[in-house]
This record gives structure tokens, sequence and C-alpha cells, in this order.
């Protein structure tokens, strides 16, 4: 009992030195990687990118379309600088609202596709909250392998399907 007690007083004094951690600003070093795992995690995303954010036609020419590798769920890092211009933007339009489209190819069963395409979305949402977006200006939601940007049955029409959209919407 006394050692599943100091087990819970260790987890919550690192918890909290993580979240200090976490917290810290003014340091422009963190290379914005991702978690190497599969649960959309991200890990040193806000690097300051200098955008403020405040009209439409700032994020305009931003990327809306974000691909995964195959069977995962991970923000790639190349899509962190346009991501974070789109976060920043949200940040300085609470009106502004987004829907997040998650997709899949055509491998998996239709169940497992769906569930992946909502992870994807999920983590590209997580993305955005951490870099200033608010909760309720985001919508989700996973078409699985419904709706197919390339029709085929390569490697090349399978990673052009594996992504996130992000759309604006008027409401």
């Amino acid at each position: 009992m006394r050692a599943s007690n100091v087990t819970k007083a260790v987890a919550l004094a690192l918890s909290v030195a993580w979240v200090a951690g976490c917290s810290t600003s003014g340091s422009s070093s963190n290379t914005g990687e991702t978690a190497g795992s599969n649960n959309g995690s991200t890990q040193g995303v806000n690097q300051g990118s200098g955008v403020s954010g405040s009209s439409m036609s700032d994020v305009a020419n931003l990327q809306t379309v974000f691909y995964f590798d195959f069977d995962k769920s991970v923000v790639k890092a190349n899509g962190f600088s346009d991501l974070e211009k789109h976060a920043a933007f949200l940040a300085a339009n609470p009106a502004a609202q987004v829907v997040l489209e998650g997709h899949a190819d055509e491998r998996g069963t239709r169940e497992y596709n769906m569930a992946l395409g909502e992870r994807r979305a999920k983590a590209v949402s997580r993305f955005l909250q951490v870099n200033g977006a608010s909760g309720s200006q985001i919508e989700t939601v996973s078409f699985g392998e419904e709706k197919p940007q390339i029709l085929g049955h390569s490697e090349s029409s399978w990673s052009q399907n594996r992504r996130v959209e992000l759309k604006y919407v008027s409401r």
C-alpha cells in the first residue's frame, strides 16, 4: 500500500515537472518533431511562426491537405508550418470555423478505415488546439475510404488518399 502511494507521488511530481517544462515560452529552438507512436500526439510544435493570422488572405495560400503514412495518425513535420498558421488565424478569429475531414486508403475494413480517418482528423485538431485554436472552432468528421482523392490500387494512389482535408466553413 505504501509503495503505491510513493509511486503515485512520484508520478504526480513528474507530471507537474513536465507541464512546467512545456509551458516555458521564449525559446524557439524546438525542432517540431512528432511522437513516433500511432496515437496522433505531437511534441515541440509551438515554434513562433511570426504570422499574425488576422485575415483570410493570411491562410488562403496555405496547404489544406495533410498526408499520413500507412496505418498512422501522426501529423507529419512537413505540415507543421502551415498548420501553425491555420491555428494562428483561428486564434485571431474566434468566429472562424473549420471542418477536418479524415480519410484512409482502401486497405483495411470499412470500420477500421472510419476509425483511422477519425484518429487522423483528431490528430490535426489536437495540433491546431495546442497552437492556439479553440476546440469549439473545430469539427472532425471521418470518411474512411469512402471519398478517395485518387482512384487506383497502387501505393501512389493510396498515399494520396491517406489524408486530412482542412476546410473553412461559414455559419
